[in-house]
């Protein structure tokens, strides 16, 4: 047995997952994983990148205190290999020489050589894919994976294990989005058509790029997705395991979404199920859906979301895991 860990630090959020990796022969892989633990952190290491194309000073030093915790958890761990990715923020960013040094330093603590890689909306889309679908009948296939981030959103559709059929990487995400067209708390409505029109632009490039009609079944992952069924559920707390694998209706959803965008952050923060760094830009975040929805009907017979706790993370171990020594 090898214990293996996953950093995604994206443009709100940086998480961990630490795995077990034990082979085996009961499947095609060779290998089974089990998680230890995963943990997610609000830094916005994207903080204000969309309008400086910089990385601010204060975002980076909280992603080291951040990223300094997961090192001392995945120390106490023993974990042995360790990959960490960085996506949009990182991707967009002039000056992530500092980033990058900081992330060398920490992760070397673990292994020897190992820092943050910047990997592509492409590769990205892969990973989550990935890990999306881990938990689902291929008979449900293909799917298209739909991973809403801060700063980007992947679309990718494929069967399980099987060759990708299209993928792209949508310059749009719920930080992206607030900052540069809902700064208004709660935003007003020329600053949502705003926001819908830029939406809908990134959907015309997703329909020109990606099969989304040959999918039969849609998977949203990450935490606007995750969030928003929480709220649909009515759920006291957020719990991963009612999250794993509910269906959010379109129909049902759309109200939802209303609601949602015209709320103020502070009022989003009221709810339990809200993580408090996720309140301000989960407007942002539900125009994203809505768009998507416009783009899923026009394209699709696609009608809900099967949401996934699993995503990019789950996809790095998976990959990890692959190419430890027999």
């Amino acid at each position: 047995m090898t214990r293996i860990a996953a950093v995604d630090c994206g443009t709100n959020s940086i998480r961990l997952l630490i795995s077990d990796v034990t082979r085996t022969s009961n499947n095609s892989a060779g290998f089974s994983t089990n998680e230890v633990t995963r943990r997610m952190e609000i830094v916005r290491l994207g903080q204000s990148v969309d309008a400086t194309g910089e990385l601010a000073p204060e975002a980076i030093e909280r992603t080291r205190a951040a990223l300094s915790n997961y090192v001392a958890i995945m120390k106490f761990e023993n974990v042995e290999k360790v990959r960490m990715v960085a996506t949009a923020a990182v991707r967009d960013a002039n000056n992530s020489e500092e980033f990058f040094a900081m992330t060398a330093e920490l992760l070397g603590e673990v292994e020897d050589g190992v820092q943050a890689e910047v990997i592509s909306g492409v590769e990205e889309a892969e990973l989550s894919f990935l890990g999306a679908v881990q938990d689902l009948s291929p008979d449900a296939g293909p799917f298209c994976v739909i991973d809403l981030g801060g700063g980007s959103t992947e679309f990718i559709v494929a069967n399980k294990g099987e060759e990708i059929l299209g993928a792209h990487s949508a310059a749009m995400g719920c930080v992206r989005i607030t900052e540069r067209m809902m700064p208004s708390d709660p935003p007003s409505e020329t600053e949502v058509e705003i926001a819908d029109d830029f939406v809908a632009e990134r959907m015309g490039e997703v329909e020109k790029l990606v099969p989304i009609e040959q999918a039969r079944t849609v998977v949203g992952c990450a935490g606007t997705f995750t969030t928003l069924s929480a709220l649909a559920q009515g759920l006291e707390q957020y719990d991963p395991e009612q999250i794993h694998g509910s269906v959010l209706r379109f129909a049902a959803l759309r109200v939802l979404l209303q609601q949602v965008i015209a709320a103020s952050a502070a009022t989003r923060a009221q709810n339990p199920v809200i993580h408090a760094g996720r309140a301000d830009v989960l407007g942002g975040g539900a125009v994203a859906v809505r768009g998507i929805m416009d783009m899923l009907e026009r394209r699709s017979g696609a009608r809900e979301f099967v949401i996934s706790e699993k995503d990019i993370l789950d996809g790095v171990i998976w990959k990890l895991a692959g190419t430890l020594p027999a």
